[in-house]
């Protein structure tokens, strides 16, 4: 029943890379990693969702605002909102929504 998993670590930084982490009824999280450039397109979530950098550096736009999140924030944000996020150096985050 007890499972140690290496996944976020071993994710790669090449573009864009989502892995689905947890999956349940009620909650869902994802693992993202950007390479130094890459964008993550626009896109809205479908739940209100939470954001935590993990490491790195990304630019949030949400709202024609740009938010500059480094390692360690969390940043939270409505469901449905059309949203793009920029790496500013390689950097991995997490989803939860």
């Amino acid at each position: 029943m007890y499972n140690i998993s290496n996944q976020i670590a071993d994710q790669r930084f090449d573009n864009l890379q989502i892995q689905k982490i947890v999956k349940t009824n009620a909650l869902e999280i994802l693992s993202i990693s950007l390479e130094k450039g890459a964008t993550f397109p626009e896109h809205t979530s479908p739940s209100d969702a939470q954001l935590i950098v993990l490491e790195g550096a990304v630019i949030f736009n949400i709202n024609q605002e740009e938010y500059v999140l480094l390692k360690h924030q969390l940043f939270c944000f409505p469901k449905e909102t059309p949203h793009w996020v920029k790496a500013n150096e390689n950097s991995k985050f997490l989803i939860i929504r």
